[in-house]
């Protein structure tokens, strides 16, 4: 497995400033979120000059880019034609995962199924796949939800991030039965109150899931997703969680 981290945690830095950042913390691989207001890529910078978004993400200060995270408020087919720009960037860039959200809480069940069978038919002609990100107040805030919807869209993974199944309204629900859909991992710590607490303070069993991930043969990465907040070292803990990752592999 490889241990990367997202550019997000470093979303209130300049792309160049961020990787630098990651560098500094001795990660080798990182994940790159393509969101809607960032400072780092947009989608409608990648649909606007898509060369210039590949210059950006090979190989910025010599890191491995293992993964995108993509997210976009726009709408209809402005939202399928960013989206396949993305799929584009990542077969360019030899990146074979991409996360998106889920429907918000609400939606109609067939009719995400839909978005979802449509977004991965296209990332399956760029030979990307597609990861439906864990994410309260979203459809897949629910494990059985989340299944369903993986049986039904053939192709479709899930991008784990345990978090949203230890704080929320499914805490303490058993996801075993989602370990087969894992393509992509995203980890901090979390407690049932609070959805991100300091690394070995919260209920995430990193053992457990280390041991879950190898019985399914899991290979891919594991991308450590900490946020800047104040009661909390954020450069501390970013160290100590790819420090207890690699002592784990």
């Amino acid at each position: 497995m490889l241990i990367a981290t997202t550019t997000e945690c470093f979303k209130h830095l300049s792309f160049d400033e961020a990787v630098q950042r990651i560098s500094d913390l001795e990660y080798t691989s990182i994940e790159i979120a393509i969101k809607q207001d960032s400072q780092h890529l947009t989608p409608e910078k990648v649909v606007g000059d898509l060369d210039a978004a590949v210059f950006q993400c090979h190989n910025p200060n010599r890191l491995h880019v293992v993964a995108y995270s993509f997210q976009s408020s726009a709408s209809g087919d402005d939202f399928f034609r960013q989206f396949d720009a993305v799929c584009r960037l990542a077969r360019l860039t030899r990146v074979v995962s991409i996360t998106v959200d889920s429907g918000e809480l609400g939606m109609p069940f067939n009719e995400e199924v839909e978005r979802l069978r449509k977004l991965v038919g296209i990332a399956s002609e760029q030979g990307v796949q597609v990861g439906m990100r864990s994410q309260i107040g979203c459809l897949s805030e629910d494990p059985a939800t989340v299944a369903v919807l993986c049986d039904n869209v053939e192709g479709l993974g899930l991008t784990l991030d345990p978090s949203h199944y230890v704080h929320g309204p499914h805490g303490g629900r058993d996801i075993d039965e989602l370990m087969k859909y894992v393509c992509h991992v995203q980890l901090r710590d979390s407690s049932r109150e609070e959805m991100q607490v300091p690394v070995g303070q919260g209920e995430i069993d990193y053992g457990r899931l280390m041991t879950q991930l190898t019985l399914i043969g899991y290979s891919r990465v594991l991308s450590v997703h900490i946020m800047d907040l104040p009661s909390i070292d954020h450069v501390g803990e970013l160290r100590k969680m790819r420090l207890l990752l690699e002592s784990m592999l």
